[in-house]
């Protein structure tokens, strides 16, 4: 299809039935799963192809043009025909592909989803190639949206607009780490063991210290930090040679044990809030072969009742 001599961007097209159809250019982003300020983007750029406004304000919505009117069912029957070619070619065949599927953690994500994800993936699709990512998180977002990444996999509590989808895989607590041979020695910390201590925090961008930080805020605790970082690869030499404590997902607790450093778990002394541990992807992508085979895959991996990371 060519306007004004030029080839037409095809992606536009539901923006101009959506609006249609909604009245609105924010029921369209809805509708669309799109952000309002991308939907006016493409409204303007199709206003400037078709040399027409398109649509009218009235009140709070909007009114086709005459153009707009006579344009309608052709850009139906067009987006039907789209659907129908999506539709015969929604096969995606894993282990001939070639592609490289991405996928956004945190360092303690990639530590704890990356071995078995990228086991199953070799296993099932050997030609491919998989790309870890740690990013902003409007970088994330971007990035899903745009299908430069395609899951974001672990703990990220910004993508909650309606434009993201999500599944829940499991759950993480959180433990002490302490020297092995450090002066307190009970599997449990007392309020006051606790309190005394000296803390180390971890503030990684995979952001689980925060669900911490706040539990003890709302419970009014407060403890001396004398330490903040945000790389948890460092902790172990820090823990073992100090008489610091750390509080971290029980996953890193069950990584630096199995390394048979000078390091032991201990409990903290209250009860600690659960890490909702998510996959998450964009709508644009619902229906995406590649997308949904990915998704099946972590998954079926990853579920409360397999956690190999609980006690």
């Amino acid at each position: 299809m060519n306007v004004a001599g030029k080839t037409f961007d095809l992606n536009l097209l539901p923006v101009l039935v959506a609006i249609h159809e909604h009245g609105s250019v924010t029921a369209a982003a809805q509708r669309l799963g799109m952000s309002q300020p991308s939907v006016s983007t493409a409204l303007s750029k199709l206003r400037h192809k078709y040399g027409d406004p398109l649509f009218h304000r009235v009140g709070h919505g909007m009114k086709a043009t005459p153009r707009m009117r006579a344009l309608i069912q052709p850009l139906r029957e067009a987006l039907t025909r789209m659907d129908d070619t999506f539709v015969a070619e929604s096969v995606f065949e894993p282990m001939s592909t070639q592609r490289t599927f991405t996928l956004a953690m945190s360092d303690l994500g990639e530590m704890v989803f990356m071995p078995k994800i990228l086991k199953r993936i070799r296993q099932l699709a050997p030609r491919a190639a998989v790309r870890s990512v740690a990013a902003s998180a409007a970088q994330i977002e971007r990035g899903l949206e745009t299908g430069e990444v395609d899951v974001a996999v672990g703990y990220f509590p910004d993508l909650r607009e309606k434009s993201f989808l999500e599944k829940h895989l499991f759950f993480h607590h959180f433990v002490c780490l302490l020297r092995s041979n450090h002066p307190i020695t009970a599997g449990t910390l007392t309020m006051q063991q606790f309190l005394s201590l000296e803390h180390a925090v971890v503030y990684g961008a995979g952001r689980t210290y925060e669900i911490f930080e706040r539990h003890l805020r709302a419970k009014k605790l407060h403890r001396r930090v004398v330490l903040e970082t945000p790389h948890f690869l460092s902790i172990p030499s820090i823990i073992s040679r100090s008489d610091l404590v750390v509080t971290v997902p029980h996953a890193v607790g069950v990584f630096v044990k199995d390394m048979h450093l000078n390091i032991r778990i201990a409990q903290p002394p209250l009860r600690t809030p659960k890490i909702d541990l998510k996959l998450h992807w964009h709508r644009n992508f619902q229906r995406d072969p590649k997308n949904r085979w990915l998704r099946e895959l972590v998954a079926e991996l990853f579920t409360d009742e397999s956690d190999e990371w609980r006690d």
